[in-house]
């Protein structure tokens, strides 16, 4: 048995070779690969021996073309269970793995389209038992087509794995001060009754009850958009995470920013320390998470930080009016 196949790849930066390991979908493209190239070797083996022996009489010539024929419909028979075969794969490409990724199925429309123009099979109607020669063309035609889509939809779920993998470290997930015990949870997401106007309004995040100068940590990995004074919140950084995502740290301790606008920061980075800047009634933390413009209950956001018990404790403390800070 023959010694498994070790491919390599350069890389200029550190002049060193890296080993390359195919993922699955690579190495069953490559052994489809093989079949169909010992298909169509078979293929132009039957039609050479037809060119060659197509006139002669002799009862070996028939023998061979007798033997070639069998051997091509065997291989129109394997044909049949590629294509068999080609069909469950794209059934889990439409039906498990894109939907997964949260991708639109290719249409029937393209996987299933023909080739353009007539005449293609002309030369194959001329010769001896033209319809097992036609039949087994198009399938091989097919399969080729079919192959080609797969492979391009096979790159096309790789880069939205990638996508999908990159996405969830942009994605706010963990509480932006060190709550494991939620002590320090005071005010929830929703209308309450302003502290200092006395009036009902909508509070667009959630209170931290905390020390001054109380470390405070990205929820998820982007680029600061601001970090600066904001009337009515105070000292304030916001977080653009990309993806449609931004977060928003209110009421920090005076001038102590840890970042600055432009810079790249990961989720459990320290950014800043509490404070009471603002309109702010008592040291605390406000923070808002928005997504594609829109301010959303951050109670939804904290999965990384919460066994199902803690969300939902969490949950029944965000309800509550609690102690509103500002």
């Amino acid at each position: 048995m023959g010694k498994k196949k070790v491919y390599y790849i350069f890389d200029p930066d550190t002049r060193t070779y890296n080993r390359v390991y195919p993922n699955f979908a690579q190495r069953f493209l490559t052994i489809v690969r093989r079949c169909v190239y010992y298909i169509i070797f078979g293929g132009l083996s039957f039609l050479l021996f037809s060119l060659i022996f197509g006139n002669g009489s002799s009862q070996e010539v028939q023998h061979e073309n007798s033997q070639l024929l069998a051997q091509y419909q065997i291989l129109s028979e394997r044909l049949d269970r590629a294509l068999l075969v080609q069909q469950d794969i794209q059934q889990r490409d439409d039906n498990l793995y894109r939907v997964m990724l949260d991708a639109e199925p290719v249409s029937s429309a393209v996987r299933n389209a023909g080739y353009a123009g007539t005449g293609r099979y002309d030369e194959l109607l001329k010769m001896e038992n033209s319809e097992l020669l036609v039949e087994t063309t198009q399938k091989l035609d097919f399969l080729e087509k079919q192959l080609y889509l797969q492979v391009k939809s096979f790159d096309e779920i790789v880069a939205l794995n990638k996508e999908a993998e990159d996405r969830i470290h942009h994605i706010p997930s963990i509480q932006p001060i060190a709550n494991r015990d939620l002590k320090r949870t005071a005010s929830g997401y929703g209308y309450r009754i302003d502290p200092v106007y006395n009036i009902r309004t909508f509070h667009k995040g959630m209170d931290f009850s905390c020390d001054k100068k109380t470390p405070v940590y990205a929820t998820a990995d982007g680029v600061v958009e601001s970090a600066k004074w904001q009337r009515g919140y105070g000292y304030t950084v916001v977080i653009d995470h990309g993806y449609g995502y931004k977060t928003l740290y209110a009421h920090l301790l005076d001038k102590k920013f840890l970042v600055k606008k432009g810079q790249k920061v990961v989720r459990g980075e320290q950014i800043a320390l509490s404070g009471n800047s603002g309109k702010s009634t008592g040291p605390h933390l406000h923070y808002e998470v928005i997504v594609k413009g829109q301010h959303v209950n951050p109670v939804n956001y904290y999965f990384m930080d919460l066994d199902a018990d803690g969300y939902d404790q969490m949950l029944q403390m965000a309800e509550n009016h609690g102690k509103i800070y500002d």
